[in-house]
C-alpha cells in the first residue's frame, strides 16, 4: 500500500444458519443473543439470521393475533440493544400501518431501519399475500463505507428484483434473509440461481437460509457466500446448523466494476431512484482488532440419497421433539417401508426412543416376523408382538349376521390394519409415544391403504417418498460404514399387505417402477392421461392410476403430515377438491 492511499476496506460476515421454533418468541430471540455473542467474540461485523427467525416459518395464522405480532416488535427491541459493537440482520414480522415480512437492521445498540419484502410467494406451500403487505423501499445501507443491500427471499429470485435495484444504485455486498423449503435437489438449483445474481450484478451475495422441520416443510440450510463472479466462498452445512464466518473484501467489487462498467450504464435503467435510497449508519468502535479467521473445513453439500435420507431423519426429529413427544412407536411388518421408516426414527431419536410393534394375524408370515424380530435386532429397538388375530375372528363374528349373504372382499382385509391402528394408538396413549405411519407417496397416491388403519398416525415419514425411492434409501442407508440397518429379505422380498392368502402388491397395482413415473408425471407435473400415454405407457393403466389418484383424495386429506420431498406433495402444496368431476384430464 502507497503512502496516503486508504487502507482496504474489509467486511467480516457471520451468517447464522439457526433453526426456530415457530411461534416461540423467547427461545429464539435467546438463541439469537447467544449468537450475537459468538459473532462478537469472532469479531464480526454484520450477523445475518434467516427470514422469520424470530417467530419461525410460515407462522400462519399466529400472526393474525396481535399480542403475537407486538411480541415479536418487543423481542426485536430487546434483541437490538445487544448489538453493540456490531449489526444484525434479523428476520421479524413488522407491523407499520399494515403487516410485513421484514428484516430488522439493528445497530450498535439500536433498531437502525427495517426492511420490508417485495415479492410475496403465493404458490405451492407459500401463502404469504394471505397475511403480509408488499414492501416498496429497497434502501442501500452505509456501514463504514462498505455499501449493502438486503432483501428476503424470494426478492432475489426474479432477476430484475430488489437486489438488482440495490445493485445499480451502488451496493457491493447483497444479503438475502431467507426461509426456501426443501425438496430434493433444490440446492443445486438454489445455488445456481445466486450464482448468476452474483455475476450479473457484480456484488458479493451473502444467502443465509432457514434450517429444520416445521409441521410438513422442511428447511435445508445450504447457506451460500460468493464472490462477483458467483463463485463460493462459503457454504452452510445441509440439514444441520451452522454458524459460518467469511472476511468480504469490498474494494474488489469497486475494481470489477472500474474494469466492467456495464452496471455502471445499467444504472440509466432505474426507474425510480427514490425507491433505493441510501441510509448511512452510525459510525462505531471496534474494541480490538478482528482476530485472523481459523481456515474453515470444506463443506461438501448432500445429493441423491444421502441428501433425501438426511431429509426425512431432521424432519422426523423436528416433528416429534417440537410437538413434545420423547420416543415414537410403529407397527413392524416385516416388510421394506416399516423398515426404512424405523432406521429413520431411530437415526433421528436414538434406539431407546424407537418401539416396534409386531401384529400378526393368520395371513403374516413366519418370514414376516422373523424379519421383523431382525430389523429390530439390526436397530437395537425394543420390539412388541401383539397378535390379533382373536381381535379380527370377535370382528367377523360379530358383522357376520349383517354380512350375511355377501361374499368376503376389501371389508375384512381391511379390519386387519384397522385393528393393528387402535393397537398402536392404545400404546401411545398408555405411554404417550406418536404413533409413525409407514406408507410411502406411491401408495397414498392411490389410495392403497386403509383409512383408520395404516394410515392412522401423527406422522408419516415416508408420505412424499415414492417406492422405488424407498428401495433406494434403504439400500444406501445399509451401504453405510456403520453397517446393515435393514434385513435383506425386507427388501428383496415381493411387496404384500398379507390381509389375505398368497396376496402381492401387484396383484392391485402396476409394478411400482411403471406406477412411479405415472404418479410423478400426473401429480407433479400435472400432465393428462393421453399426454402420459404418449412417454411410453400403456393408456388402459394410465387411466386407471390416474382414476385411483382422483379417488383417493378423501382418504389424503385424512392423512397424517409428512416430509416434503418432491417438488410436489400431497398437503398443503397439491391442492385438489374432493368433490369434483374434471374431464379435461383425459
Amino acid at each position: 500500500m502507497t503512502d496516503g492511499a486508504p487502507a482496504p476496506r474489509a467486511l467480516r460476515v457471520l451468517v447464522a444458519q439457526v433453526n426456530p421454533v415457530v411461534g416461540d418468541v423467547d427461545a429464539n430471540a435467546r438463541r439469537i443473543v447467544d449468537v450475537l455473542g459468538e459473532a462478537r467474540r469472532r469479531g464480526v461485523d454484520v450477523a445475518v439470521f434467516p427470514e422469520l427467525v424470530l417467530c419461525g416459518y410460515p407462522p400462519e395464522d399466529l400472526l393474525v393475533r396481535p399480542g403475537f405480532v407486538a411480541a415479536n416488535q418487543a423481542a426485536i427491541a430487546a434483541i437490538a440493544a445487544e448489538t453493540r459493537g456490531l449489526t444484525a440482520l434479523v428476520g421479524f414480522p413488522h407491523h407499520d400501518g399494515d403487516l410485513y415480512n421484514a428484516a430488522a437492521v439493528l445497530h450498535d445498540g439500536a433498531v437502525a431501519d427495517v426492511y420490508h419484502k417485495a415479492y410475496l410467494p403465493n404458490y405451492g406451500v407459500f401463502d404469504e399475500v394471505r397475511y403480509f403487505a408488499e414492501g416498496r423501499r429497497f434502501p442501500v445501507y452505509d456501514r463504514g463505507g462498505v455499501r449493502i443491500g438486503v432483501s428476503i427471499c424470494e426478492d432475489i429470485w426474479y432477476a430484475a428484483g430488489p437486489p438488482q435495484l440495490q445493485a445499480l444504485a451502488g451496493a457491493e455486498v447483497l444479503v438475502n434473509l431467507s426461509a426456501s423449503p426443501y425438496h430434493a435437489g433444490k440446492a443445486a438449483d438454489r445455488e445456481r440461481m445466486l450464482a448468476t445474481r452474483a455475476a450479473d450484478t457484480g456484488a458479493f451475495v451473502v444467502y443465509c437460509n432457514l434450517v429444520g422441520g416445521q409441521d410438513e416443510l422442511l428447511f435445508d440450510g445450504n447457506s451460500l457466500v460468493l464472490d462477483p463472479d458467483g463463485r463460493v466462498l462459503a457454504r452452510g452445512a445441509s440439514l444441520a446448523e451452522d454458524l459460518v464466518v467469511v472476511d468480504l473484501r469490498p474494494d474488489d467489487v469497486f475494481r470489477d466494476r472500474l474494469l466492467d462498467p456495464r452496471i455502471r450504464k445499467a444504472r440509466l435503467l432505474r426507474r425510480d431512484p427514490a425507491q433505493t435510497p441510501r441510509v448511512v449508519l452510525p459510525a462505531m468502535e471496534r474494541a480490538a482488532p478482528a482476530p485472523p479467521l481459523a481456515p474453515a473445513a470444506p463443506v461438501v453439500p448432500l445429493d441423491g440419497p444421502a441428501e433425501v435420507y438426511a431429509a426425512l431423519v431432521l424432519g422426523t426429529r423436528d416433528y416429534t421433539r417440537k410437538n413434545g413427544f420423547g420416543g415414537v412407536v410403529l407397527g413392524l411388518s416385516g416388510g421394506i417401508d416399516s423398515a426404512l421408516a424405523a432406521a429413520v426414527a431411530v437415526d433421528a431419536l436414538g434406539p431407546a426412543n424407537v418401539v416396534g410393534v409386531a401384529m400378526p394375524t393368520r395371513y403374516t408370515s413366519a418370514a414376516s416376523l422373523t424379519d421383523a424380530a431382525d430389523l429390530a435386532a439390526l436397530l437395537g429397538i425394543r420390539c412388541l408382538t401383539v397378535p390379533i388375530d382373536g381381535v379380527f375372528q370377535a370382528y367377523l363374528d360379530m358383522l357376520a349376521p349383517v354380512f350375511e349373504g355377501r361374499a368376503e372382499d376389501v371389508t375384512e382385509e381391511n379390519l386387519q390394519p384397522r385393528v393393528r391402528g387402535n393397537i398402536l394408538m392404545a400404546l401411545s396413549n398408555k405411554f404417550g409415544w406418536m404413533v409413525l405411519t409407514t406408507g410411502n407417496k406411491s401408495e397414498l397416491s392411490v389410495g392403497y391403504a386403509t383409512l383408520y388403519g395404516d394410515m392412522a398416525g401423527g406422522f408419516a415419514p415416508l408420505k412424499d417418498v415414492p417406492k422405488t425411492l424407498v428401495y433406494a434409501l434403504a439400500r444406501w442407508r445399509n451401504a453405510q460404514p456403520d453397517g446393515p440397518r435393514i434385513p435383506e429379505h425386507s427388501i428383496t422380498r415381493a411387496p404384500s399387505a398379507e390381509l389375505k392368502p398368497g396376496q402381492l402388491d401387484s396383484d392391485s397395482l402396476p409394478p411400482y417402477d411403471v406406477l412411479d413415473p405415472i404418479v410423478e408425471a400426473y401429480v407433479e407435473r400435472e400432465l393428462g392421461v393421453a399426454e402420459i400415454a404418449a412417454l411410453g405407457f400403456d393408456h388402459g393403466v394410465v387411466a386407471r392410476v390416474a382414476r385411483m389418484i382422483d379417488t383417493a383424495e378423501y382418504k389424503r386429506r385424512q392423512a397424517a403430515p409428512g416430509i416434503k420431498i418432491t417438488s410436489r406433495a400431497f398437503g398443503r402444496e397439491r391442492r385438489m377438491p374432493i368433490t369434483k368431476r374434471d374431464s379435461s384430464r383425459g
